[in-house]
């Protein structure tokens, strides 16, 4: 299938601007907050060294473009601290694939995710073609605080703080989530913790009475 073995590093850097995203929002909380976390990197000389031990996992397409399979919240907040260039680790190289068969084996294989910052699914023509152009997501920037918060164990699941964001959209309105944070976080943690969300990868099991 065109699928590489070990993950592969293409040992030279990468232009942001040339990484498809797979995916069409992000928490731009959590955007902001790699962000303070990269200016203090860069403040104590540790920039370098954060880059090459954060190389982003992606995907080689038709016309040897690279998409990228993860990171995008670490790659939007570089893009906007004027990083233009990161290293990237292939794991698969499926170049040889038509457009239409090479999104759909993406999809098939949980490496898109094309949904909007509503959570309704779009056509794959509708993801951005440019870091830049993701959208925001509250719900994902919420789930991303209360996984932190102790809320549910991370997961190797990909997408799984989509999924997350997903049920916490369902149960924490949109003024809420705009006006009061801290109290709709804590009303999160308590639902992740709640029988309701056991279905849901990384779940940490019901909390006591």
């Amino acid at each position: 299938m065109g699928l590489a073995g070990p993950i592969q590093p293409i040992l030279k850097t990468v232009a942001i601007a040339d990484l498809r995203p797979t995916q069409m929002t992000v928490g731009l909380r959590e955007v902001e907050r790699k962000r303070r976390d990269w200016e203090r990197r860069n403040e104590a000389s540790a920039a370098g060294e954060f880059l090459g031990a954060h190389m982003i996992p992606a995907v080689i397409g038709p016309d040897d473009q690279l998409w990228m399979l993860d990171h995008h919240h670490l790659a939007l907040a570089l893009h906007l601290e004027g990083v233009e260039e990161v290293l990237v680790s292939v794991v698969a190289r499926l170049a040889h694939l038509p457009r239409k068969r090479f999104l759909a084996f993406l999809d098939a294989n949980n490496w898109l995710h094309p949904y909007d910052a509503r959570g309704r699914r779009r056509e794959w023509k509708a993801l951005p073609h440019h870091v830049g152009k993701l959208e925001d997501d509250p719900w994902r920037s919420l789930a991303g605080d209360v996984r932190r918060a102790g809320g549910y164990a991370k997961t190797t699941r990909p997408y799984a703080e989509f999924l997350w964001a997903d049920f916490f959209r369902d149960h924490i309105g949109p003024r809420k989530l705009a006006n009061k944070f801290d109290q709709a976080l804590r009303e999160a943690i308590d639902l992740a913790r709640g029988h309701g969300a056991r279905h849901l990868p990384g779940y940490a099991g019901v909390e006591s009475d």
